[in-house]
């Protein structure tokens, strides 16, 4: 495969099937579907963790959490173990980012040394109080978070605009600069709550068009130890009324329009300036979100709307409009994101769990895999475990009973499987299979050590509950904090790559840009 440049565009929060392409009857993604119909859509991709930080410094490094010990949101990634950056700096290939990392802080070694607009873990430490995963209290906030869900602006929704924008300006302004292909990173937040959304985007899904969530009701759900304890600690366990949820939904599909219209900005900007045909493109997402279904709301669950993500390729070289059910997850960028622009693996890359998924979306294999993701974070006494062997689904849970699901005749995850005794030699296989790749317990009892640890670091557990619950998302950098006029924002590139936004109180960007015509509705 020829080298090329690279856009990797990666948005926060995103569950799979809410998209167009993606087959939902209601959200409107224009702009994702048109990057399909030109590409390769997968059908089974998976995040690796299905919570901020750890998935992201999975997806950076190509390891699998347990491997690195980014366990939690409290763990951020600093640049101790390579990072396909890394590798491509070395190389000699330019890497620019625009947005949400989500590692520790700007001036580490993360081999990402060109950052603009740079968001990550807050104050350099992220959520400690997270970090507390025995006889933790409830948090009413959370529960807060759906009941305030509805139009308007958030800290959020600016940061996407001053992304897309800077993202948009570098492909027209700087990209034709470099002699070897380059990558640029472009990192969304929405549609990560808060579930505050533009009010043109939340007027798109009036509430009795709503798909309803799957088992939200108490009558419906799955009752299972560690499931009733996220419930309990994220303020889930009771209903919220019917117009509460549908409004909550309908939140989440304008955000998800709202960051489509972000990425159409993107695409349009690459084709201007010319480089559309020498530019590889893919789009995914850290995580998903639960939506409300099963009675959840957010993500830290191995049920398919936080674990699954949508993955799009296109560009030179890639299938047009092709679909491709391979099981997938994200340690795969790693090795995939090398081939693109012509980087060959180190040696110490070969133990990588991951390959590159080029070959994969032209059709030239398809491979059988055992696709692997695991959760050590908030809300969660022990570890959660989860492989996809073929059309099943096997979560194990430390301490506690297992949940089988059989994707295929059940693809909303309705019946567990579990113990159902006709089931018992898929289980013991999924179980061999799961064990091939880490003794759970072991890896539990390593996690919580290293957690212990930090807490002690932090004063101990008093110390860390008596600050509170702090962090219901992180925020974003200070000038897109408040209702205040933002103003318009240029980012300049500073030492070490640190990017540093200059206000000019006199030009302010409009709430909704201009739409190109393509991607009118």
């Amino acid at each position: 495969m020829k080298p090329k440049n690279l856009l990797f565009i990666f948005s926060d929060e995103h569950n799979r099937d809410m998209a167009g392409c993606y087959g939902h009857p209601v959200v409107q993604t224009p702009n994702l579907d048109r990057l399909a119909r030109q590409g390769v859509r997968f059908t089974n991709a998976y995040c690796n963790s299905p919570i901020c930080v750890p998935s992201r410094a999975s997806m950076a490094t190509g390891q699998y959490v347990h491997r690195i010990g980014a366990w939690d949101n409290a763990q951020p990634y600093v640049g101790a173990h390579p990072s396909w950056g890394h590798r491509l700096e070395a190389a000699g290939h330019h890497v620019t980012t625009v947005g949400k990392l989500h590692y520790r802080q700007v001036g580490d070694p993360s081999g990402f040394s060109d950052q603009r607009l740079a968001m990550h873990v807050k104050d350099g430490e992220g959520d400690i109080y997270s970090l507390i995963r025995d006889d933790m209290a409830p948090r009413p906030q959370l529960a807060q978070r759906i009941l305030e869900a509805g139009p308007g602006e958030s800290e959020y929704s600016r940061f996407d605009r001053a992304v897309a924008a800077e993202a948009s300006r570098w492909l027209r302004d700087e990209a034709s600069g470099y002699e070897k292909p380059w990558v640029l990173f472009v990192g969304f937040v929405t549609p990560h709550f808060p579930l505050i959304v533009p009010k043109e985007f939340f007027e798109r899904y009036p509430l009795d068009q709503v798909v309803f969530p799957v088992q939200y009701s108490l009558a419906e759900r799955h009752y299972h130890p560690a499931l009733d304890e996220l419930r309990r600690v994220m303020a889930m366990d009771e209903e919220l009324p019917d117009d509460v949820v549908r409004r909550a939904v309908a939140a989440y599909y304008g955000l998800c329009s709202f960051m489509d219209y972000q990425v159409g900005l993107v695409l349009d900007a690459l084709r201007e300036s010319g480089l559309e045909e020498d530019t590889r493109i893919i789009y995914t997402s850290d995580h998903g979100d639960q939506v409300g279904a099963h009675g959840l709301f957010w993500k830290s669950t191995m049920y398919e709307g936080a674990v699954a993500v949508p993955f799009i390729m296109s560009g030179p070289d890639v299938p047009r409009d092709r679909v491709d059910d391979t099981p997938i997850s994200l340690v795969d960028c790693f090795p995939t994101i090398l081939e693109a622009v012509g980087v060959e693996p180190q040696p110490e890359d070969r133990d990588l769990p991951g390959r590159s998924l080029w070959p994969i979306a032209r059709g030239e294999v398809s491979p059988k895999r055992t696709i692997f993701s695991e959760y050590h974070a908030v809300a969660s006494e022990h570890a959660f475990f989860m492989v996809r062997v073929d059309n099943h689904k096997y979560v194990y849970y430390v301490g506690s009973r297992p949940q089988l699901f059989d994707l295929q005749a059940d693809p909303n995850e309705l019946t567990d499987l579990a113990m159902d005794p006709r089931y018992a030699d898929v289980l013991e296989r999924c179980d061999r299979e799961l064990r091939k790749i880490c003794d759970p317990e072991e890896v539990d009892r390593r996690a919580r050590a290293d957690q212990k640890r930090l807490v002690d670091a932090h004063g101990g557990r008093q110390a860390v509950l008596a600050k509170g619950f702090q962090i219901p998302y992180t925020p974003a950098p200070a000038a897109f904090r408040g209702d205040e006029n933002i103003g318009h924002i240029d980012t300049v590139h500073g030492v070490a790559g640190e990017s540093h936004c200059r206000l000019h109180p006199g030009k302010t960007q409009p709430s909704t840009p201009r739409v190109p015509r393509e991607n009118r509705q």
